[in-house]
């Protein structure tokens, strides 16, 4: 009976000692998807974390990456926001500007990461968010069965896309009817978004102009390209065998490969613009763990060894593997993974001819202004110049909005 009660009162003290130790709870979003595999990936990573960390549960949900920035600032006006933000470079704008996010310079060792990375959220001198993934840019991506070599000019381009054009293929394809793939021709004219300043809106120039009639050129002239096409046309076109080549994202990179086999997928640097010279400068940015204002304590300490662990060589390689993405730390993107590997050599050679995404909330002014005049040019109902007038004319009177 003596042994029983012994027994008894070792296991309430188990049992208190156990209740005492509650796990800290981390709520993270991200706007990774399922589409290429970004959420299955992100979850495994967390699973992996807790089996390290028993005292920390991390609890992940998937949003949109729209959606996401309006539940959080929603969310964070009602003092309900997540702890931390698995996301996009450009959310750091509007989450800085209504103080919702951290700086994160003085938490982590920023050192270790690749420098153009760490640049894709400076804001105000501060850094806003811990590097995850790099890249997030266009590139020329081709079929090998149809393209030897990728053309190293635009006249190149050209040439080639319109000996492979025939009545159910296309020499090329893109999405046409977002400015995000404008932008990087629009550096291969020499021109930019903003002037030097950063925030003042550039649009109206012959930059622009000529890139926007370099755009309407490739379908309604050289007819190397659909009468209309979105990014799902383009993306459907290229994995059909239907498109030869296909200017699109790095995210695109393993459901390429899985579709067409690896051996089948070329990737190289958006060529050069003939006309000038120049390269195209596609925007960089990567995902980033950002985190909310008010985390401190062991939450925040819980926060930064995810971010420690999801950033260590190990994880960083397996994003690599996993998702064909290039690797924030320095380490991993100077490994035989990267540099031995066709696919992401050609991912990070582009990456290193690309700029940068502006993050600054005068950014969706010149996205939103940009939009309906390219489609309105590429539909043939105005002239780039007119496109151009109207662009800066947009931005302009949206960016007085936000004073």
């Amino acid at each position: 009976m003596r042994h029983v009660k012994v027994l008894a009162v070792v296991l309430a003290c188990m049992m208190l000692l156990a209740s005492s130790v509650q796990a800290v709870t981390v709520q993270l979003w991200t706007q990774e998807g399922e589409g290429d595999g970004g959420f299955a990936f992100v979850q495994k990573l967390a699973k992996a974390f807790m089996e390290k960390h028993p005292d920390v549960e991390l609890v992940v949900v998937s949003k949109d990456t729209e959606v996401l920035r309006e539940d959080y600032q929603t969310a964070s006006l009602a003092g309900d926001a997540p702890d931390v933000l698995w996301t996009v470079s450009d959310h750091s704008g509007p989450f800085t500007k209504a103080g919702l996010i951290q700086p994160v310079d003085e938490l982590v060792d920023l050192s270790v990461y690749v420098e153009s990375a760490v640049q894709g959220v400076e804001v105000d001198g501060k850094i806003w968010g811990i590097p995850l993934a790099n890249g997030n840019h266009l590139m020329l991506l081709y079929n090998k069965d149809l393209v030897k070599e990728a053309p190293m000019n635009t006249d190149d381009m050209i040439k080639v896309a319109k000996e492979l054009t025939s009545d159910d293929v296309y020499g090329l394809v893109w999405n046409q009817i977002e400015p995000f793939w404008l932008v990087p021709w629009l550096g291969g004219f020499g021109g930019k978004v903003f002037a030097d300043d950063g925030v003042t809106p550039t649009l109206n120039t012959k930059a622009m102009i000529d890139t926007l009639q370099f755009l309407y050129d490739m379908k309604a002239v050289h007819k190397i390209m659909p009468n209309e096409c979105d990014y799902g046309g383009a993306d459907t076109l290229f994995k059909e065998g239907k498109a030869a080549m296909i200017v699109n994202g790095d995210w695109s990179l393993k459901d390429y490969q899985n579709t067409l086999g690896a051996d089948k997928l070329g990737t190289a640097a958006l060529p050069m613009v003939s006309a000038t010279g120049l390269w195209p400068t596609p925007y960089t940015s990567g995902k980033f763990l950002m985190i909310s204002a008010g985390v401190e304590g062991e939450k925040l300490d819980a926060v930064l060894d995810f971010a420690e662990f999801a950033a260590s060589l190990e994880s960083q390689l397996d994003l690599i593997e996993t998702l064909s993405r290039l690797p924030v730390l320095k380490e991993a993107l100077a490994s035989d993974k990267v540099q031995n590997d066709p696919i992401l050599r050609g991912s990070a050679d582009q990456m290193s001819k690309g700029t940068p995404m502006p993050v600054v909330m005068e950014m969706r002014c010149n996205w939103d202004s940009m939009k309906p005049e390219q489609n309105s040019v590429m539909a043939g109902k105005k002239s780039p110049a007119d496109a151009a007038v109207d662009m800066q004319k947009a931005a302009e009177a949206c960016i007085k909005t936000l004073q």
